[in-house]
Formats: structure tokens, sequence, C-alpha cells
């Protein structure tokens, strides 16, 4: 999640029926391959951003290859990195989020025995040599405003956004979905957004926005602003009984006592299996990763939750509803919508 204009998600569900070109990729003379991972924005402290890293990183060190990272910081230098990628050897360049739509293509057409794994959206010219995996953010944050909904006190929930843009609506609005299903009296308060400059990573305006929320008697809030979710967080120890609800990562340990669960995206996961299928050959163009695949969870739902400091872990008989309600999805049994395939 990073700041940016996303193209409507038809151009991405075209390209679902795109197949891979069957070519063996052509490796460093070597033989051990050269991963460069070219991020959007830099760094720093964007934990979406870092598994993009760790992703990179961890599959490059698994096939006893290189890895590199070269850090963004406008639609400028994101082109240059990709084309400086391109040339400096990488058999495979990962890019994430949205903001590489248009340039991919460009740069691809001129590098066609490069390959280029774009995470998190797609662009809408695909290429023979462009890879990409999606993910359904809104089954997730259906199972996280079920939980809203089924341990609020005071029966209201909300959600803040980084942006109004159609892909955050996959996480506000499927967020409240999932309050109304499970509790259909549940109040939902409307959505408001970070905006300014910097939405992703402004805590201050996070913390303004998540006061005005809380003081309209709305105790569960999901922060779906990346770097801004800090100031989110922030704001609850000022209202007794608050907790948000983070994302793409654990965030319960940064700001302890205020943070109920996450959507986890697994960002590093899709990195790691993209690149190693693209460089056995044969994975297919576009791959969806939602519930079923594994491609997103809840921490309630993983392994260790007692470790993960996380509010959830006090709500057992939450939990368990909740895991039901994911299985219900996964048999089709309940069917999320997806904002961005709503008219507005």
């Amino acid at each position: 999640m990073t700041k940016g204009i996303l193209r409507t998600a038809a151009l991405a569900l075209a390209a679902m029926t795109a197949t891979a070109s069957m070519t063996t990729p052509v490796l460093s003379a070597d033989g051990k391959p050269v991963v460069i991972y070219v991020s959007s924005n830099p760094v720093g402290v964007n934990d979406f951003l870092m598994l993009g890293k760790i992703g990179t990183d961890r599959v490059a060190k698994e096939l006893g290859g290189t890895a590199k990272t070269y850090e963004s910081t406008d639609p400028t230098t994101r082109r240059q990195n990709l084309e400086a990628a391109a040339k400096d050897g990488a058999d495979v360049v990962v890019a994430i989020t949205f903001e590489f739509n248009d340039i991919l293509p460009q740069v691809a057409e001129q590098y066609p025995n490069v390959k280029f794994l774009q995470i998190d959206s797609c662009p809408s010219k695909m290429l023979p040599n462009i890879y990409c995996a999606v993910f359904r953010e809104y089954e997730t944050n259906f199972l996280a405003g079920a939980e809203a909904a089924l341990t609020s006190e005071t029966g209201k929930v909300g959600a803040i956004g980084a942006l109004d843009i159609p892909f955050i609506h996959r996480y506000n609005d499927a967020f409240l979905a999932g309050a109304k299903h499970v509790k259909p009296d549940i109040q939902t308060a409307a959505n408001l957004w970070i905006g300014g400059d910097n939405p992703f990573s402004d805590p201050a305006r996070g913390q303004q926005r998540a006061t005005v929320m809380l003081s309209d008697d709305v105790d569960r809030v999901l922060a779906a602003a990346s770097g801004s979710n800090g100031g989110i967080f922030k704001a609850m120890g000022d209202f007794p009984g608050a907790a948000a609800f983070g994302v793409d990562i654990n965030q319960c340990k940064q700001s302890p006592g205020h943070v109920m669960d996450n959507v986890e995206k697994l960002t590093d996961v899709a990195v790691e299996t993209g690149v190693r299928d693209i460089l056995k050959g044969g994975r297919e163009q576009v791959v969806a990763l939602g519930l079923k695949e594994n491609g997103m969870t809840l921490t309630s739902l993983q392994p260790n939750l007692e470790a993960s400091g996380c509010l959830i872990a006090k709500y057992p008989e939450v939990i368990e509803k909740v895991k039901a309600l994911k299985e219900e999805i996964i048999a089709g049994k309940v069917v999320v919508a997806d904002p961005m395939k709503l008219d507005k």
C-alpha cells in the first residue's frame, strides 16, 4: 500500500486470462540467479515494502544467487531503477505496487530476456516477460470486520484509509461489510481518509483522523494507511477500550495494548514463490492469492497467537467464529464482494 492512482480492477482482471511463455528463462553466466528488488518508495519504516526486500533476499539465498535492492523516490527514479536492474544482469526484477503499472511494460519491452515480477498489481499491457501476483484483500478484511463487530463494546466500528481510491475500498468497505455480516445491527462510521501530501506515511494526520472517529463513539478501527498507522494506533491510547486493526504485517507489538489484530498480506511469500516459479519456467502470468491460497491471513489465525501481542488473544470464542467464517468463504458458502468490481 503506497501512494498513487490505481487503475481499475478490470485491467488486472483482463490480464488474468493470459498464460506464461514456456521459454526457459535466461540465467546469469554462472548459473546463479540475480534477483533485484525495485521499491516504489524508500523502504524505511514501510512494513509492506520491507516484506518485498525480505522475500527477495530470502529466495536469492535459497537459490544460491544474489539479491539487490534499488530504492525509488518518485516516478522518475522508479523507471531509472527498473532500467538499471535490467542492465545490471537481473534474471528477475521484482517491483511492488500499482505505481509500476504504466512504466513496467515500457521497460519490459526494451529488455525481453529479463523477467519482471510485479506484486500487488498488474499493468494493463501484459508482455511474455511480465508476471504478476495479486491479492484478494477483501476476503481477509471481511474477517477483520467480523472480529471488530464481535468485540466492540460501543456497537460502532469504522475504517481509516490512506486515500479514497478503489484499491483501498477493498480494505475499508470489506471491513465494514464483514462487521454487518456477523452483526447486522452494528453501526458503521463513514470512511475517513488520511489524504495530504504523504497519505501513506503521515502519522500526525493519522492520529488526527483517528481522534475524530473515536470521538464519535467508535471503538474498533481498521487502519489501512501503511506508515500513517502509527498515528492511528497512538490515538487509541486516549480512548480506553478502543482498538485498531493493522495491515500488511503483525503491528500489535508496535503499539502494545492498542491493536486488536492484523490483516496480513504475505508479500514476502508471494515474492519467493513467484521468483522460484519463474526461474523454473511455466509459471502462469497472473496468480491471485487469498484465503484459500494462504496469500493473506489474520494474525489471529496463525500459530503462536499468545506471543503476537494482539488483543484478540483475549477473545478465543471470537477467533473460533472467525475461523468458521474463513472456511465458509473458502468453500464458497459466503461470497465476499470485491469493492473494486462494484459500481459506485
